[in-house]
């Protein structure tokens, strides 16, 4: 004895029982309400065929097929319908269905009630079965989704950055990236220690929080981060989670249009290369903009530096060393000796004496306007060949 009967009795009522398992799950499950993510005739088939799963199977001994479950599963992924609110429903639709079978046998007087109890054992086994199938198929879809929502994110971001991109896709981009479709915008570029490093991650929680939009790209010796300024303080707010962190990175100007972000790419890395010594810092392409041409044009910043500076980079290594590094000094206080003498510790005598030497040396008078632009060119050049450790000019022959 089974309660196959009453399975077949209520199959045959299954287009009713279907509507009111989905009215049912719609006033209690508030996600299932909006029409837009899920239609009422998308429910009502999903209550028909995952009921007719499991009527099918009541009283019979072969294994089930959790088709339909996995079904279910795949497209409330899909929909973007959460995991608890989909097994919720099926629980909500399983207990309707689960009265209406108790309510069919109490009406055949040959089901007993020990037989009763035991099919309930076998219907909410069957339950169990589904919500499994449902969970395993909506997670597999959900990492599929995700997989391939990442990889067009990483593709959009990529766009941007080359400048592959139209006008349309522009738009696309802004709206997917959840940028907004006007700057200002700007690029930072972070140094990586070692492949797989993500020194930008930390930022993304305080950018977040402070709800400054961002987008960012992971290469094997960077990481680049496409950030938008939605209020006149989000540029200095970047900019301390920037400072705040122990990475190196090069920042960009200002920009309107994402269309600028491959030029701007090029101005933060311009940045990044005068970042001076090894340790933790930000460095913006507009706090120098002189360092940032002599950085973009190597070639010629090397002939500078010979023409300016090439009897000083002559001299034995010591002195070469000794008159560079009071040069630096001297440009970093303004030009004043006693500053420079405070911060070599040596004698303001000793400083206006090796200033006199490279003016021999040189030919060139520090007093001269043009001659001190010159220099101080071509200092920032020295730099940008060599770097040595923070604070100091190496020694260049």
């Amino acid at each position: 004895m089974n309660i196959s009967g009453v399975a077949a009795a209520l199959h045959s009522l299954l287009p009713g029982l279907a509507e009111s398992m989905a009215l049912r799950i719609r006033a209690e499950v508030d996600v299932y309400k909006d029409e837009s993510l899920i239609s009422f005739g998308s429910l009502r088939h999903s209550c028909h065929a995952n009921a007719d799963f499991v009527l099918r199977h009541l009283g019979r001994k072969e294994a089930p097929d959790a088709a339909a479950a996995r079904e279910t599963g795949r497209l409330r992924a899909e929909q973007g319908v959460p995991l608890a609110d989909t097994l919720r429903a099926y629980r909500i639709g399983s207990e309707l269905l689960w009265m209406e079978i108790v309510a069919e046998a109490r009406t055949r007087p040959e089901i007993s009630d020990d037989l009763l109890v035991s099919e309930s054992a076998r219907f909410w086994a069957l339950f169990g079965l589904y919500a499994e199938a449902v969970a395993v198929a909506y997670r597999a879809t959900a990492a599929e989704l995700s997989s391939r929502g990442q990889a067009r994110r990483a593709a959009l971001v990529e766009a941007l950055f080359t400048g592959v991109i139209t006008d349309h896709t522009l738009w696309e981009a802004a709206r997917e990236l959840g940028l907004p479709e006007q700057g200002p915008y700007a690029v930072a570029v972070a140094e990586v220690g070692a492949v797989g490093e993500a020194p930008l991650a930390g930022m993304g929680a305080a950018l977040r929080e402070a709800e400054i939009p961002f987008a960012w790209r992971s290469l094997p010796d960077q990481q680049l981060a496409l950030i938008a300024f939605p209020t006149a303080a989000a540029e200095n707010i970047c900019l301390r989670v920037l400072r705040r962190g122990r990475a190196r990175v090069g920042f960009s100007p200002c920009f309107a249009s994402l269309r600028s972000t491959p030029q701007n790419l090029r101005f933060a890395r311009l940045a990044l290369s005068t970042l001076p010594g090894a340790g933790p810092g930000v460095a913006r392409f507009d706090d120098h903009p002189l360092a940032m041409v002599v950085a973009a044009a190597p070639a010629e910043a090397a002939r500078l530096v010979q023409v300016t500076l090439g009897p000083v980079l002559n001299l034995p290594a010591a002195e070469r060393s000794r008159l560079l590094r009071t040069l630096e000094h001297w440009f970093a206080s303004g030009g004043s000796a006693n500053a420079t003498s405070q911060s070599l510790f040596v004698h303001p005598n000793t400083v206006r004496y090796r200033i006199r030497r490279v003016e021999e040396l040189t030919g060139r008078s520090l007093s001269d306007p043009r001659t001190t632009a010159d220099v101080g060119a071509a200092l920032l050049a020295v730099r940008h060949q060599d770097k040595g450790p923070a604070g100091c000019l190496p020694d260049v022959g």
